[in-house]
């Protein structure tokens, strides 16, 4: 890359959940964002959040990785961040913006970067694995060389040409741990700004993701009342009637019948 492209970055940054506490914490390609913004050592990295007040705690886990200070711009609870995001970046004007492919909390569609792209009237690159210096022999001003990640683990060389809004793969440069003392050194600098309200995230039902049940296995072929029957009754001198059992006699017997119907190994 040359040494246009690295001097000015911005990395978007948002709180990610612990996929069993559920605990707020750093997201995990985010992270990884700010791991290759820092092992490029731009002149100017400017890292940013957009959010409500209360998520300047969990920040602090990217401030730990060593930056000096985050951009918090402060929205009202349910406002859509994209319209103060691209105003944001308008005014700081980088020529690279890094970010994660999609959220861990929220609506997570992934649709972030290529709505600030398209504000920024810039060009999307998905999943960058690496940021890496440019032909020294092309002397073509602005030109970033990078790595994509293709998938069955296969990688693409680009030429990127400008500025670009780039989003990070998962199996990037890992990110490195947060230290506890430049997490409470590391200064928040919060920016009220005026923005709308998600229309889409406020007609969403909110609930915990919970994995789809297993469909029952239903026997194939025969007549549609054939099928009807091995769908809907049991076969004689299958199961057991239990008439007060204990406890454990009872999830014994489902137990038993899970595994005999082969929806348990």
């Amino acid at each position: 890359m040359t040494e246009a492209a690295t001097t000015d970055i911005a990395v978007l940054l948002s709180i990610g959940r612990h996929p069993v506490s559920g605990r707020a914490r750093r997201a995990a390609t985010d992270a990884q964002a700010l791991e290759m913004a820092l092992s490029l050592r731009p002149q100017r990295l400017t890292a940013i959040h957009a959010g409500a007040a209360a998520d300047a705690e969990a920040l602090r886990d990217y401030l730990g990785m060593g930056l000096k200070r985050l951009t918090l711009l402060v929205l009202p609870e349910g406002s859509d961040p994209v319209e103060p995001l691209i105003a944001h970046l308008r005014r700081l004007a980088p020529s690279l913006v890094l970010t994660g492919r999609q959220a861990e909390d929220g609506e997570g569609s992934g649709m972030l970067p290529y709505l600030i792209a398209r504000g920024l009237d810039a060009a999307v690159v998905p999943d960058v694995v690496r940021v890496g210096p440019a032909d020294t022999s092309d002397a073509t001003p602005g030109k970033s060389a990078i790595v994509q990640a293709l998938p069955r683990g296969q990688r693409r060389a680009l030429s990127v040409t400008g500025r670009f809004v780039a989003t990070v793969h998962p199996s990037a440069a890992s990110a490195r741990a947060s230290a506890f003392g430049p997490a409470r050194r590391g200064v928040i600098e919060p920016v009220t700004v005026e923005a709308t309200a998600d229309l889409f995230l406020s007609e969403c039902e909110h609930r915990p993701w919970r994995p789809k049940p297993r469909l029952m296995r239903v026997k194939r072929g025969g007549s549609a009342l054939d099928r009807l029957k091995a769908a809907t009754e049991s076969k004689s001198g299958m199961g057991q009637l239990l008439v007060n059992p204990t406890a454990e006699a009872g999830a014994l017997a489902i137990y038993d019948s899970l595994v005999e119907q082969g929806m348990l190994p």
